[in-house]
């Protein structure tokens, strides 16, 4: 388990240069970040080694997290939590890829929907969804969460 992905050495190298700076949230931020990472990488029956795509998909878990953590704390009246939590969703941000806007969405439900056309020889319906939304997901790559492209999808085969 060497071969660290180009994601993951970069955490690695962040988390020691905050370490170097004496900058305590992000050092513990980060450290959560690649124990989180190990945690994955020996779940299962075999031990493995994550590739940049599913690093970047277990961060994206941790994001929304802490923004659901962020959420309940200040409906709870725990304003100083929820700043926490966003601080610490900010630094999991930096690792993760621009999100996309809603054109660039609408761009790849669009180009999802032309090669599936293509593939099937009419376009898709309904029940294609499942194909579109395999390619719009790869394509997306961590760039908007399943629930924001799986409406874009249903609606543009509405």
């Amino acid at each position: 388990m060497t071969d660290d992905s180009a994601l993951k050495a970069r955490i690695r190298t962040d988390l020691t240069a905050a370490m170097k700076a004496r900058d305590t949230e992000t050092v513990a931020t980060l450290r959560m970040v690649v124990a989180a990472i190990g945690a994955e990488e020996v779940s299962g029956s075999a031990a493995h080694t994550l590739s940049d795509e599913q690093v970047t998909s277990l961060l994206m878990r941790e994001n929304k997290k802490r923004a659901e953590s962020a959420s309940i704390f200040d409906e709870n009246n725990r304003s100083e939590l929820a700043d926490k939590e966003r601080a610490e969703a900010a630094i999991i941000s930096r690792y993760l890829p621009a999100p996309l806007d809603d054109a660039g969405v609408d761009a790849l439900v669009a180009d999802a929907i032309a090669q599936v056309t293509a593939d099937l020889g009419e376009p898709p319906a309904m029940k294609q969804m499942g194909q579109v939304m395999k390619i719009v997901t790869e394509r997306a790559a961590g760039g908007a969460d399943g629930k924001r492209l799986s409406t874009a999808v249903r609606s543009a085969l509405q």
